[in-house]
């Protein structure tokens, strides 16, 4: 049986992350290591009563001398490491970022390497350890592609992996870095890649308001997609399935233009009756999409078994039934 420690558990990918965990008779417990303690984004996935095997701790991921106490307490034989800074707040604030998602990293495996039952390592990194997209001249970019990341916040996700790999290296416990991009759906609120969901979430909220309420893309170009729910499989099931070594990972997923996109949203809001309340566009000043796209998943699909990939189309239809309930109930926190 496995106790899973998991930091950012109350975040998006976090809290679908546990959802899909529980749904395996093989875990026993779940601790989610947050600074907040709010439970209520686990509560969107699993409703007002959550499931018996999760329990809170305390824990901000800049203390290091609280992570320490922390890992030896609960001593997991799982850890999930999702605790970070997002894109913007690394570049407003530079050493905050640095302090949390390089140096709360670095404490936390420092503090892991004393576990005596750790079967394995999983860390959240991101497609922003790539270049910009015009570096690489191929169809699609694999994980052994030249990393050049654009931001801190990819070079902090950098530097985790590295610090992933001594991990490894110092212990032989089996260890994971996921590369993702954009995650869209139910949950998602906060970051830059937040935009394709706020879309969503503008065309439920005005239909719950008779009003329409118009949305601007802030970027524009190509994006690489990830259902949430395909999201939080992802981590659990690179969690719980075996595996050896160390190993750094694309996640499934599906890159168009972002155009595209905005139109499949238009036409699975029309086949939800809402069509008359989506009024979107890509505005006049928007930058390029910052973030590499066309990312290759061969190699995870080689690894892992079962990792879904649910179709853009499908994706976008079950999020704006779910913004629709959220909304009609009153609690869709639109706008952000």
């Amino acid at each position: 049986m496995s106790t899973i420690l998991i930091t950012g558990g109350t975040g998006c990918i976090g809290s679908i992350t546990i959802h899909k965990l529980l749904q395996s008779q093989e875990v026993e417990k779940i601790v989610v290591a947050t600074r907040s303690n709010n439970s209520d984004p686990l509560k969107l996935w699993q409703g007002d009563t959550l499931d018996p095997r999760i329990s809170f701790v305390t824990l901000d991921v800049s203390d290091y001398e609280a992570i320490e106490k922390v890992v030896s307490e609960v001593s997991p034989t799982h850890i999930i490491h999702l605790g970070a800074y997002q894109s913007p707040d690394c570049s407003r604030y530079h050493i905050a970022g640095m302090k949390i998602n390089t140096g709360g990293t670095m404490a936390l495996f420092d503090a892991a390497e004393q576990l005596p039952n750790l079967k394995k390592m999983v860390f959240a990194s991101s497609g922003a350890v790539y270049g910009m997209r015009a570096m690489y001249p191929q169809s699609s970019i694999s994980e052994d592609a030249q990393l050049a990341p654009p931001n801190h916040y990819g070079i902090w996700k950098l530097a985790g992996e590295h610090l992933a790999r001594l991990f490894y290296d110092n212990t032989k416990v089996p260890t994971v870095c996921l590369r993702l991009n954009t995650t869209y759906g139910k949950g998602r609120d906060k970051g830059k890649t937040s935009a394709p969901t706020n879309a969503l979430k503008a065309i439920a909220q005005g239909a719950a308001s008779g009003q329409v309420i118009p949305f601007e893309m802030p970027y524009q170009g190509r994006e690489n997609y990830h259902f949430v729910e395909d999201v939080g499989e992802h981590f659990a099931t690179c969690a719980l399935q075996p595996f050896n070594g160390f190993g750094a990972f694309n996640i499934k997923g599906q890159t168009i233009e972002i155009a595209e996109f905005l139109s499949i949203v238009n036409e699975q809001a029309a086949k939800l009756g809402i069509g008359e309340f989506a009024k979107l566009s890509i505005a006049n000043n928007a930058e390029p999409n910052l973030f590499v796209s066309d990312l290759n998943h061969e190699k995870i699909e080689s690894e892992f078994t079962g990792l879904p990939l649910t179709s853009i189309n499908d994706g976008v239809y079950h999020s704006l039934v779910a913004f629709q309930e959220m909304a009609n109930k009153g609690v869709l926190n639109y706008p952000v």
